[in-house]
């Protein structure tokens, strides 16, 4: 059945780790887990994900001889035909212990231009014809396009009072200063930071902004980081607990923001 399947096909020819190779096996089981445990009998996904939902209705029906089905959506693709929300910069996850309201209000604020009014049509459910008003805005509206993306997922699923904090919160950011109570925050353990104050390298490194000390001194050097709207000059920069618990604002370019507190 895998082999029959387009997906493998092509993949085949260019070579499949065991992973790959096993992965419709291990998705089939989880549905099939999911049915048992919850009684789940549903499962949606992507439409490149059509085998694999099939493969797990066929393992219900005969382990369990129940019925299970499987619905298919239209892939979210961003103006290059790449997925959204799997990029470089890291998943977008509903949950928001995982991506907090803020960060998943920016992420949608921040989507390319020409991929705005797509996502507006496919995952909001403002009127078509709100929608068809929207797109005939002045190019010079493309911010408040982006704005009203970001609020209406937001509030659909974290709710309007999150979605209220995250767009004031953004716009008070953007502005420069303003309320940093929701920003996202990140915990400095005091057994991380010496007498003399935890470096701007290592800071970087803690909130996520480089993947190591060597990758956020090519950040500062290229004036990417900026501290409490300053743009960091040097590598010598340090900051004490005190500092820390006051919380110190940090800034990776222009849009990602970050708020380091001790823990």
């Amino acid at each position: 059945n895998m082999l029959r399947a387009e997906c493998y096909k092509q993949r085949m020819e260019k070579g499949l780790s065991f992973l790959e190779f096993n992965y419709m096996i291990m998705q089939a089981y989880d549905f099939y887990y999911l049915n048992n445990k919850y009684g789940c009998n549903m499962q949606f996904g992507g439409d490149d994900q059509w085998s694999n939902m099939l493969a797990g209705t066929d393992l219900i029906r005969r382990k369990n001889s129940k019925d299970a089905y499987a619905m298919t959506i239209t892939l979210l693709l961003n103006s290059e035909g790449k997925k959204m929300g799997k990029t470089a910069k890291g998943a977008v996850w509903l949950d928001p212990n995982k991506t907090s309201p803020f960060e998943f209000y920016q992420y949608w604020r921040n989507v390319e231009d020409q991929d705005v009014m797509k996502c507006i049509r496919m995952l909001t459910f403002i009127p078509l014809d709100e929608i068809n008003a929207m797109e005939a805005w002045d190019d010079s509206r493309i911010n408040e396009k982006k704005e009203v993306l970001a609020y209406e997922l937001t509030a659909l699923v974290h709710g309007t009072d999150e979605a209220e904090k995250a767009k004031a919160v953004s716009k008070s950011l953007f502005a420069g200063g303003g309320d940093d109570a929701n920003m996202p925050t990140v915990e400095v353990a005091a057994a991380d930071v010496p007498e003399d104050g935890i470096g701007i390298i290592d800071l970087a490194v803690l909130c996520g902004f480089a993947p190591s000390k060597g990758e956020a001194r090519r950040l500062i050097q290229q004036g990417g980081i900026s501290v409490n709207e300053e743009k960091v000059q040097g590598f010598d920069l340090r900051f004490t607990a005190e500092e820390l618990k006051e919380g110190v604002r940090l800034k990776k370019g222009k849009k990602v923001f970050k708020k380091a507190i001790l823990g």
